[in-house]
């Protein structure tokens, strides 16, 4: 009996422990014919859209590497927001920085808390070279939107041939999650020449393209997102936003849990997201200044 007791308690070990730390290549290839079988990538991908667009409030930590002058620069932060009208709030839980924005209020400006000299809350502007050092998007970006509409994007660009450049490969254990592993890949990816046209910006040419404003600022060596750009300049802009992604989707959720984007160089940007809660109750207070838990 007690051998029986002793089989049975290590064979629940062994499952807790692969649900826990990972599968191996057999577990994951066992994985990956049964997602074969039942969904396809395509679905997966569409899934994956919709389930972005039912979310109108979020919880979540997130973990961010990014590549700034050639070199990966890791941050990290818990945030909350609702998505309409936009309100957010993000603590670095290292660091101590606080961020508050408010469509309409603070006169577009975004209320920093930055734990450190200064010592004291400051307004700044969320398209300005101090809210952007060190960083490839604003906080306008925060959420899954910004990076499923850049994916979106390519999906019509490509003409809807999701099943030329995007494959399903399996399985992956992340964040105690099983999610698909979806990978996107543009061999064509390259630098063309752009003609400016009157009025536009770094950040209204990225929109216009689908393409990364950073890699625009990085490739052009301009100095600021912010600089002044003739009308029938030439620049050079990335023929898409990546040569290379992949995706970890929750099999549950269909959120994407990890987001990996290479270019020409490598990988360019990672971003990971744990502990999400989807549309979660969230006070209003919570996106004030004075709420009790907040240091402004």
């Amino acid at each position: 009996m007690k051998k029986k007791l002793l089989k049975i308690s290590f064979a629940m070990c062994f499952l807790f422990g692969f649900l826990k730390t990972g599968s191996s290549e057999n577990e994951k290839a066992i994985l990956t014919e049964k997602n074969k079988a039942e969904i396809t990538c395509q679905e997966i991908v569409q899934k994956m859209f919709q389930a972005v667009k039912k979310i109108s409030t979020l919880r979540y930590d997130m973990k961010a590497m990014e590549r700034i002058d050639g070199k990966m620069i890791a941050s990290q932060a818990s945030i909350k927001l609702a998505v309409s009208p936009l309100k957010l709030y993000s603590k670095n839980p290292v660091t101590g920085r606080e961020i508050l924005w408010v469509t309409g209020e603070n006169n577009g400006e975004a209320i920093i808390d930055p734990n450190s000299f200064p010592y004291f809350d400051l307004n700044l502007d969320p398209y300005g070279n101090l809210m952007r050092h060190n960083q490839h998007h604003t906080i306008f970006e925060i959420g899954f939107s910004y990076m499923t509409n850049t994916i979106k994007g390519f999906v019509n660009k490509s003409e809807n041939n999701i099943d030329k450049y995007f494959q399903l490969s399996g399985s992956i254990i992340f964040s105690n999650k099983i999610c698909y592993v979806v990978n996107i890949n543009y061999p064509k990816f390259t630098y063309i020449n752009y003609t400016v046209q009157k009025g536009e910006t770094i950040t209204s040419i990225a929109r216009k393209l689908n393409v990364s404003e950073y890699e625009i600022l990085q490739k052009n060596n301009f100095s600021d997102y912010n600089i002044t750009m003739k009308e029938g300049e030439i620049i050079e802009v990335p023929s898409n936003y990546s040569s290379k992604s992949i995706l970890y989707i929750d099999e549950n959720t269909f959120l994407p849990l990890l987001v990996q984007i290479y270019d020409d160089k490598g990988l360019f940007e990672q971003y990971e997201y744990h502990n999400v809660e989807i549309n979660p109750f969230i006070s209003p207070d919570e996106f004030t200044k004075k709420y009790s838990k907040y240091h402004f």
